[in-house]
């Protein structure tokens, strides 16, 4: 049996000590960018989970730059956390979806901010191309820069029931295009998505586990208000999982992600005033506790279905 003082899965707070010798806070951002899925482009209204605010803070809507809103995010982590690295994570909506000069004035006012190490860009694997990833090999020579590409399912027909607007295989093209540049690359997926059993979930980790990636965030499908999500929960179309079923699900799916992979994220951050179901997603600390200790349990690891041994766990 695995050493149960030991992490069974790589954090990313290991990861940042490693990298940094010391810990690195994240600080959200919101650039007052859209997505392609909601201007026309590729759709309009979002994904069917997805509100207005698209996880934005409403930051730029009231006026702060960039630069601004960082200063003001490193004030308050340096005071609750005695915090002095940070990376500039550009959260809301589609971080890549803007003309390159726009986007290389707001990726060069962030990284222009003292003790910001790197910048973590979340976008949509249809809004790269070469030129800005050209642009962001250009700053990963000298900071650390994480894409973030939100995949969600390795199943089209889920794609396109939760009105994503792409393909698996376009997550694979995006990734590959970033892979071998400097770049660190980030999956996000869903556990829980309308329509998908544990043999489809399970079947988008094995997906991830085959491709250059060097991170994923695991998010709970929650329901928001005011989305097409909460009208097929309130018409009794849609049950959410349960904290034990979806504690279960992120084991499994550890198991088959290489071990060398960061887990950034194992759920999500409901809003509590936004959040419709499952309550028990606003419990967070305790999602977490359940999940570790299940992993002792069943002793689990990631990498583990690969054959990884637990000393290899983040190596």
């Amino acid at each position: 049996m695995a050493d149960t003082t030991q992490q069974r899965y790589y954090e990313l707070n290991r990861y940042f000590r490693r990298r940094f010798g010391a810990r690195v806070h994240k600080i959200s951002l919101d650039a007052g960018l859209t997505c392609p899925n909601r201007d026309g482009a590729r759709g309009y209204g979002g994904c069917i989970y997805c509100n207005a605010r698209g996880s934005g803070t409403g930051a730029h809507a009231r006026g702060l730059s960039v630069g601004a809103q960082l200063e003001a995010g490193k004030a308050a982590v340096a005071r609750r956390f005695k915090a002095k690295k940070f990376l500039a994570y550009f959260q809301s909506f589609s971080n890549t979806y803007a003309p390159i000069h726009h986007l290389k004035t707001m990726y060069e006012q962030a990284l222009a901010v003292p003790d910001v190490v790197g910048m973590a860009i979340g976008t949509r694997p249809d809004c790269v191309d070469e030129q800005v990833l050209d642009l962001l090999t250009h700053y990963a020579r000298t900071r650390l820069v994480w894409v973030e590409y939100g995949l969600q399912s390795a199943h089209d027909a889920t794609l396109a029931l939760i009105h994503r607007g792409h393909t698996a295989s376009a997550f694979e093209q995006a990734v590959l295009a970033t892979a071998g540049r400097g770049i660190e690359i980030c999956a996000h997926i869903i556990l829980g998505l309308p329509g998908e059993n544990r043999q489809h979930m399970l079947a988008t980790a094995d997906f991830l586990a085959r491709l250059p990636i060097d991170g994923v965030k695991l998010h709970l499908l929650y329901v928001v208000r005011d989305t097409p999500m909460a009208q097929l929960y309130q018409s009794g179309s849609y049950q959410c999982l349960d904290q034990a079923a979806y504690a279960d699900l992120v084991c499994e799916v550890l198991e088959r992600l290489p071990a060398r992979m960061v887990i950034q994220r194992l759920t999500g951050d409901p809003r509590p005033q936004e959040l419709l179901a499952p309550q028990w997603a606003l419990n967070k600390p305790q999602t977490l506790s359940l999940i570790k200790q299940q992993m002792v349990q069943r002793d689990s690891w990631q990498g583990k279905a690969l054959g990884v041994p637990f000393a290899s766990v983040g190596k």
